[in-house]
């Protein structure tokens, strides 16, 4: 790991003016505050930088709002996006009396999760690879007042332009068929690839892109599997990647579930494996190679998958993707090739190094580093109580009759009922106080009155077109 004197030899280097330190709200969305590079100095690692974290979503009341950064020498890049030369670092959150890690950083939570996997002795590494999309749109507008609400997306490849009169040259993919054009059907080969190549100047290993099923600019990058912690971080710099990039093309870049209207939406499937003195945990004889373990890891999540769903798919939005019938994988079950199991085992290669399970309900709108923690602690909890996964689900879901249907168990259908199951089954959670009851409580409190109470309280747009004549 580099040290504080690498930091400043870079900056030296690099000619750098300003060091940028970013850091995590609870909702996940990333926050930064900006230093000349004279006020970073050795002693800066360790006596850190004061903010005030009152504004901040989920955190810290006012009047015990003093917190202090302190960077990670760990990693650090040179902003892509700045005109002046700008470090770009990670901040872990104190408070500035006790000297104590701040328990509503997200981030801390991380650090505590992969410290929990370690104590338990039954593997010293977690891997995580997600696999995040999005929309890239050429224009967005909403609003939503007393007396009026709406949005309006629109997309040069949009499918709804092809009877646009002006400057209209076709080639747009159609709904639900956009896996996999090339251009011109495929728009944004070139916006991709400029994403690419930023992420991997800032230090990411990039995999592949491609376009994704949805009309209308859905993408994906994958970005290579990482430890828990530093996949948490590549996550938060890829969103920023994105769409930055995006906004230099005079494109706008959203993570948002659901955005357009039955066409699919946004996931991030989360690949994850354990690891032991360099050894995967994962490769075993049982069903599509896997191990035992491998086997009640699934068992874990597909146990605590209903109070998952309230930190992996934490927003309203994400339960237009979470719909029975439609492309997202609701079913709590696990199949080494449906697509419409909770949990897939992806049979690419035979390495063991390679036997990983994939969990399918995530999407990119979450906290990367609550979500891919509670998904460690549940899969940890199925480990650790040998939780039987149940039979695999190798059948169409849609072949199978009612009476079969029946015994598949699914996720939750809305948030308030995801964060009905969250406050029902956290004990799993609270082991090594990774998560804690005020943090809990706080996540279940603000999406309930933030985002819960505040879509009910509002009326729909569609509700006019049901019932204004009513």
């Amino acid at each position: 790991m580099p040290t504080p004197k690498e930091v400043l030899d870079f900056c030296a280097k690099n000619d750098v003016k300003i060091v940028d330190l970013r850091f995590t709200d609870l909702p996940g969305l990333w926050h930064h505050v900006s230093f000349p590079i004279a006020q970073l100095t050795e002693s800066s690692f360790e006596d850190g930088f004061g903010i005030d974290g009152s504004s901040i979503r989920g955190w810290s009341a006012i009047h015990e709002s003093d917190m202090l950064l302190l960077p990670d020498p760990g990693w650090f890049m040179l902003d892509a996006f700045t005109t002046v030369p700008t470090l770009v670092m990670i901040g872990d959150v104190q408070d500035p009396l006790t000297r104590q890690r701040y328990d509503r950083d997200p981030r801390y939570v991380a650090k505590k999760a992969e410290a929990y996997l370690a104590s338990t002795g039954l593997a010293d590494q977690a891997f995580f690879g997600a696999e995040a999309e999005f929309f890239v749109f050429d224009n967005i507008r909403f609003d939503q007042r007393e007396q009026h609400g709406f949005y309006f997306i629109d997309a040069e490849e949009g499918r709804w332009n092809s009877g646009r009169e002006d400057s209209n040259l076709g080639y747009r993919p159609r709904y639900k068929e956009g896996y996999f054009p090339v251009p011109p059907t495929d728009h944004y080969q070139d916006l991709r690839t400029e994403m690419v190549l930023k992420l991997q100047a800032a230090g990411l290993t990039v995999e592949y892109h491609h376009h994704e099923v949805a009309t209308g600019g859905q993408c994906e990058i994958d970005l290579r599997y990482d430890t828990l912690l530093r996949s948490a971080d590549h996550m938060m710099l890829y969103k920023y990647i994105v769409r930055n990039t995006a906004n230099e093309f005079g494109k706008t870049a959203t993570f948002m579930p659901k955005p357009i209207f039955q066409d699919n939406g946004s996931g991030m499937h989360t690949h994850q494996s354990l690891w032991k003195s360099g050894k995967p945990l994962f490769a075993g004889d049982g069903y599509a190679g896997l191990s035992p373990m491998a086997l009640h890891y699934i068992g874990g999540l597909l146990r605590h998958a209903p109070a998952l769903a309230a930190l992996m798919a934490p927003t309203t939005n994400s339960y237009k993707r979470l719909v029975p019938g439609f492309e997202a994988p609701v079913n709590l079950a696990y199949s080494r090739r449906n697509r419409s199991a909770a949990c897939r085992i992806p049979m690419y290669s035979a390495s063991p190094k390679a036997k990983r399970v994939e969990f399918r309900p995530p999407d990119p709108a979450c906290n990367p580093y609550l979500a891919f923690s509670a998904m460690l602690m549940a899969g940890l909890d199925g480990v650790e109580n040998k939780i039987p996964a149940g039979e695999p689900l190798d059948r169409d879901i849609y072949d199978l009759s009612p009476e079969e249907l029946k015994n598949v168990p699914s996720l939750p259908g809305s948030l308030e009922d995801a964060l009905d199951a969250l406050e029902e089954d956290h004990q799993f959670l609270l082991k090594g106080e990774v998560f804690t009851e005020d943090l809990i409580r706080t996540w279940i409190d603000y999406k309930r009155e933030k985002e819960v109470n505040a879509i009910r309280l509002r009326p729909h747009p569609y509700e006019f077109q049901l019932y204004y004549d009513i």
